[in-house]
């Protein structure tokens, strides 16, 4: 690895990219097992649909397109994550020359994206469709700044195409574009940049790649939006006040905890001139400041008007990952000295998520040594190895009704259709059972013998397998990296093929 020189602005982008190379490097190293996020990308992305579920599409379109031209592996689904996420810093970081004269803060403000702990924490854990959805933002922040500074019909649609792209990576992003245009109307000298006529041809692009995935939604309302608005009112109980108080503390919990680093990391590298950035102001401040505020109030009256009373940080992070651009304007407007703050900025920075990669890496050995084990640690590849070691062909159709374990086995079997009972993007038709062998695969809470769960039975003898043919056998491999004797149970029958 190149040493990188932490005086230059410009060497800042050259250890972001060796950062997440590093992550990549580590994740494909430390397990062949799949997260929740990671299983459901990799089964879902089998199949081109307009809609997939409560989430927008734009993820899986990309992860669907990765496969197909590189084919299934651990290593496409982890590229792709890690690139998303380089290239939410590269434009991030983009944005902010357009509108700070100090390329030091410039530099400072792309690196600020790396002390949000959906960034540096949970997308190295599990996130998939916020990752697009922070690409997206940072690719209408460079459109947009770019726009109120030199506008052109380029400038323009570029927004627009990262408009499109935030609606169909998630839906809550469509409060940042609504925010920006509120937050430019008080700015007389940059209002006619709304009224351009070239904002007709931002709309329409925005428009034209929002349109199919739109149509989904029209058709599928309550499969967009059922699943959110009901982790938002996890544990609900009592009144309308009641709700409201909780609500609203669980929303300031949530933005304390986002906020919180980049405030102390900003901090520390600025002890003396606190005061002076608070006071400063400029254009670049009122207008960034005005978006995170209004985001945050309509966040809030979201969740008084439904109700909600559990708010994830990780829902906020579309929103509080403007707080870094905000403060190193602050900083510039206040014309603070910033000699060799790049360096004390970058240093502790990359100590921090450098040490936490390692501590969420090392959860594949730490786990079984504390007496526990995580989903890296079960044992899929092991389980396909032994079932499929007297066969010469893979299955033509696996059935389950887990999408981690659909997801993980496909990994393993990527020559078979992998669905599940609940939700067959691919539904059984009639003569399904003539196009090849056909495994019927489930799980427990790890013990050796998981009983196949009734509603699967059900759903499929209601799909036309004989109950003679549900003969369970079972496979219990050792945990990956486990204790000796310390296993994990699977449960899976063959289908016996349809005569033709």
């Amino acid at each position: 690895m190149p040493r990188i020189d932490f005086r230059r602005a410009d060497a800042m982008i050259f250890a972001v990219a060796a950062y997440f190379a590093l992550c990549v490097a580590l994740r494909v190293f430390i397990s062949p097992a799949l997260e929740v996020d990671e299983g459901e990308q990799a089964f879902v992305s089998q199949f081109l649909a307009l809609g997939y579920g409560p989430q927008p599409p734009f993820y899986n379109w990309l992860q669907y397109a990765v496969f197909e031209i590189f084919g299934v592996s651990l290593t496409a689904l982890t590229v792709l994550k890690h690139l998303l996420l380089f290239l939410c810093c590269m434009f991030y970081g983009f944005a902010a020359r357009i509108i700070i004269k100090n390329r030091s803060l410039a530099a400072m403000a792309m690196l600020g994206l790396l002390t949000l702990p959906p960034i540096f924490l949970l997308a190295q854990r599990d996130l998939s469709h916020t990752v697009s959805a922070l690409f997206a933002v940072s690719l209408f922040l460079y459109g947009f700044f770019r726009t109120l500074r030199s506008p052109s019909l380029f400038s323009y649609l570029l927004t627009g195409i990262a408009v499109g792209i935030g609606l169909i990576s998630k839906y809550n992003f469509a409060l940042i574009p609504a925010a920006a245009v509120l937050a430019v109307l008080p700015e007389r000298d940059l209002r006619q940049r709304i009224f351009d006529w070239r904002m007709i041809a931002s709309l329409a692009v925005a428009f034209a790649i929002v349109l199919p995935h739109a149509y989904w939604i029209v058709h599928n309302l309550t499969s967009a939006s059922a699943s959110t608005i009901h982790e938002m009112k996890e544990g609900l109980s009592g009144g309308r006040l009641a709700q409201a108080f909780s609500g609203t503390g669980s929303l300031i919990s949530a933005i304390f905890g986002a906020s919180i680093l980049p405030l102390v990391f900003f901090a520390v590298v600025f002890p003396f001139d606190i005061k002076r950035i608070c006071l400063a102001e400029s254009q670049w401040t009122r207008i960034t400041g005005r978006m995170i505020v209004l985001c945050l109030v309509a966040v809030l009256l979201i969740v008084l008007g439904l109700g909600a009373t559990h708010i994830r940080e990780k829902w906020l992070a579309l929103f509080i990952m403007l707080l870094p651009l905000y403060l190193c304007l602050k900083i510039d407007a206040a014309g603070i000295e910033t000699t060799g703050k790049l360096k004390r900025f970058a240093i502790p920075l990359f100590i921090m998520i450098f040490a936490v990669l390692i501590g969420v890496s090392a959860r594949v050995l730490t786990s079984p040594m504390l007496g526990s084990y995580n989903k890296l640690n079960i044992p899929y590849a092991a389980f396909v190895s032994d079932i499929m070691q007297n066969r010469s062909v893979e299955p033509a159709l696996v059935i389950t009704n887990d999408t981690n374990l659909a997801g993980s086995v496909r990994l393993q079997l990527p020559q078979s259709t992998v669905i599940t009972t609940y939700s067959p993007l691919s539904p059984l038709a009639a003569g399904w059972r003539s196009a090849g062998p056909v495994l019927v695969i489930w799980r427990g809470d790890g013990e050796a013998e998981p009983v196949l769960p009734e509603g699967f039975r059900q759903k499929l003898l209601e799909d036309g397998v004989p109950s003679d043919e549900i003969v369970p056998l079972y496979s219990t491999p050792l945990y990956y990296l486990g204790k000796e004797n310390d296993r994990y149970g699977f449960g899976y029958f063959w289908l016996t093929q349809e005569k033709p």
